[in-house]
């Protein structure tokens, strides 16, 4: 199956901008009755703007020219009293988007993350886990400004200039049309910046992705760097995928800086046209100072607007990248879903069915992995799968467990279909244990009830006594509630008791144990056998192992091999059958 590396940039699907963004907006409808007070503010607050030059106009042109100063005092404490209620709701609107916009950037990431977890395991096996951190934090982030700006700025801008060109060409025609004469000089500038700049942030999050990729594959396996001395190498790799993002990021600003003084080009051009035509053309004697004024003021209020829509518009080209790429993801379908006749699976009683089944990655339909796989485990076996690794043993565990489906054929549980029943119900069956047994942070305790969320405190000593577990964790700082971080602190073994005690207390009705004693030594597995006993006692259970001493009192052993089952048997009448078995089991003792 092919693999995104950091090496390489993401694929993504092309999608119009507009779709895009209509279903990003789309969230804001859920808010629709606090929206409607900030709008309600906003047309408050956009009223008080919009009279402030007409106050200067009344003062010059009325009180100021017939030296009325008691009128002049009454204008300036309304005005004043108009710009307290003008601070307060710019206050009051910003604050209250930005909750808004925290809470839909809070859902599209639980939406994010909740799909993302539904997703099958090609989808992880196919991209480093930093690519998927970075569109869940990062490309989520990014919305959060967008999203209350869209609001706050957009709304009241675009109305702020409607209402501002209305007043002037009310006021004068060809004042008004010499203040936005220059207007269609930066329409040119904002669809370049929509052509060009797009695709170039698009550049910017895929290389910002792939350093998160580089920089969680590197610090996860720093003992390995560490070990091999490779901390140089590491960082020249490191190096150039900076230079990469910063190439990219440079050539998208680039492109967005230019796009200041095209504003500040026209807006210069506008008070320069406004000047000239009303001076030299029109003449001081047709205009009235006051009236003058107010048509600077406005001037500055049409451009101010536009500056920051401008500025908005960029960011909203930035952003509209991340959007994608979180829609990206939401829209990839699961590969494994319920079928919508499934059924819950009732309590198992373990009786296990492969019927011919066949088994291809499907972007390699034709390399089949396992093929025409035959067997009955009847309730309580322990099966054991032993074979040359690439055989085929963990893709038997794997489809078993419907992390894929099968090509061709079918699996049963309790003749149940596991295409029938649904994935929960089959999964909270099954206990799977595999020699990566992951520590999450918190305590031990934590580590073991991890396996049953609701287990109390007897119960979790109950499953680590089971297991052989509890006197190590007594030796520890503080008992089970010893903090851990990622398994820190604990040798391979402890973590894989501990692993044993999570699935012991999820009290599984299938057991599956994946090499899940690979990384114990020789004296704690003999420690542990009694634990591991306890565990398969009276559960249907599939253990792959390599080392042979582990499985020889399972029930029935599988040798796999060529895509097969070849041999099946007892230890003892496999040995005496002298087959593939007996060259395994002679090849790893020496016999």
């Amino acid at each position: 199956m092919s693999v995104n590396s950091y090496r390489e940039d993401e694929f993504q699907r092309n999608v119009s901008k507009r779709e895009t963004l209509v279903r990003l907006y789309s969230y804001l409808f859920a808010y629709k009755k606090k929206i409607g007070v900030v709008l309600g503010i906003m047309a408050v607050t956009i009223a008080v703007a919009l009279v402030n030059p007409l106050f200067i106009e009344r003062a010059v042109n009325v009180y100021v020219a017939n030296g009325d100063m008691k009128g002049l005092m009454g204008l300036g404490i309304t005005a004043l009293a108009l710009n307290g209620i003008w601070l307060a709701g710019v206050k009051l609107r910003t604050i209250m988007m930005a909750e808004i916009s925290n809470e839909i950037v809070l859902k599209i990431r639980e939406e994010l993350y909740t799909h993302i977890q539904s997703l099958g395991l090609r989808f992880f096996d196919g991209r480093p886990t930093g690519k998927i951190l970075a569109r869940v934090i990062g490309d989520v982030n990014s919305l959060k400004d967008m999203m209350s700006d869209s609001v706050t700025t957009l709304i009241p801008d675009a109305v702020t200039i409607l209402a501002v060109v209305t007043i002037m060409v009310i006021k004068s025609p060809p004042l008004a049309m010499s203040a936005i004469a220059t207007l269609p000089i930066l329409l040119a500038g904002m669809y370049a910046v929509m052509i060009l700049g797009h695709g170039r942030w698009q550049v910017v999050r895929k290389k910002t992705s792939n350093i998160n990729a580089f920089s969680h594959e590197n610090f996860s396996g720093i003992r390995v760097v560490q070990s091999f001395g490779a901390e140089k190498e590491s960082m020249d790799t490191f190096g150039r995928i900076l230079d990469e993002h910063q190439r990219s990021f440079v050539r998208a600003v680039r492109l967005g800086d230019a796009f200041g003084p095209t504003i500040d080009f026209t807006w210069g051009m506008g008070g320069f046209l406004l000047y000239y035509i009303g001076i030299r053309i029109l003449g001081m004697g047709q205009t009235q100072v006051g009236t003058f004024l107010a048509f600077a003021t406005y001037l500055s209020m049409f451009w101010s607007p536009i500056r920051n829509l401008a500025s908005l518009y960029n960011k909203i080209v930035n952003n509209l990248s991340g959007a994608e790429r979180i829609f990206d993801i939401l829209d990839t379908e699961p590969e494994l879903t319920d079928s919508p006749d499934a059924v819950e699976l009732p309590l198992a009683e373990g009786r296990v069915e492969f019927d011919h089944v066949t088994f291809a990655y499907p972007d390699e339909p034709d390399r089949e992995v396992i093929q025409d796989i035959c067997f009955h485990i009847r309730p309580g076996e322990t099966i054991a799968l032993v074979g040359p690794t690439g055989a085929g043993k963990s893709t038997i565990i794997n489809l078993l467990a419907r992390f894929y489906d099968v090509t061709s054929g079918e699996i049963r549980v309790d003749g149940y279909p596991i295409r029938k029943v649904t994935m929960e119900s089959l999964h909270r069956q099954m206990g799977i244990m595999t020699q990566e047994n992951y520590m999450f942070t918190g305590t031990i305790a934590d580590n073991i009830r991890y396996g049953k969320l609701d287990a109390s405190d007897e119960e979790v000593e109950w499953a680590a006594r089971t297991v052989g577990a509890h006197d190590f964790i007594m030796k520890t700082e503080k008992g089970y509630e010893t903090p851990i971080q990622s398994g820190s602190g604990l040798s391979a073994g402890q973590r894989q008791l501990i692993a044993f005690a999570r699935t012991l207390i999820a009290r599984p009705r299938i057991l599956i144990l994946d090499e899940a004693t690979s990384s114990i030594d020789t004296h704690t597995e003999l420690v542990v056998q009694k634990g591991i006993r306890a565990l398969l006692a009276g559960r249907t259970s599939f253990v792959i192992a390599h080392r042979l001493s582990t499985i020889r009192g399972a029930d029935r052993i599988f040798v796999v091999d060529n895509k097969r089952i070849l041999e099946e048997g007892t230890h003892e009448e496999l040995l005496e059958r002298r087959g593939e078995y007996y060259e395994l089991y002679r090849a790893q003792f020496g016999i």
